[in-house]
């Protein structure tokens, strides 16, 4: 069952833009995996704009609780470059008091766009006992 489906675009120079103005904002909001490809290289604008997207998505996807940390959600690359999320300490309780035991991710960047969507599936959980 899907338990809360979550979308975001954020617009890539301004978001690029964001990063190089503020110092820290890359460390703040990304994990050291995510700030980096698989190769090691620092990742583009539009790369951490989508990642950025995600985690914006994510957040809908429970509610948009106000108390998620940025780390406490990871987006990782699986096999063949597909995305995956990787949840705990905060986001994995909300997901938990949710019922969520799967998430499904994707990521998108063209046009001066970066986009993702994240669908939460589980098992619904009633007031009673979440």
């Amino acid at each position: 069952m899907i338990i809360g489906v979550g979308i975001d675009v954020v617009p890539v120079e301004r978001f690029a833009e964001s990063l190089t103005r503020t110092p820290g904002l890359r460390d703040r909001l990304f994990t050291e995996a995510e700030q980096h490809t698989p190769s090691g290289t620092l990742r583009t604008g539009e790369s951490l704009a989508a990642r950025f997207a995600a985690k914006e998505a994510l957040a809908k996807a429970l509610g948009a609780p106000g108390d998620l940390y940025w780390h406490d959600a990871e987006v990782t690359v699986g096999e063949h470059g597909r995305p995956h999320l990787e949840v705990r300490g905060t986001v994995a309780g909300r997901a938990a008091q949710l019922g969520v035991t799967s998430w499904h991710i994707s990521l998108s960047h063209d046009g001066g766009m970066a986009s993702a969507v994240v669908v939460a599936e589980g098992v619904l959980r009633t007031d009673e006992t979440a």
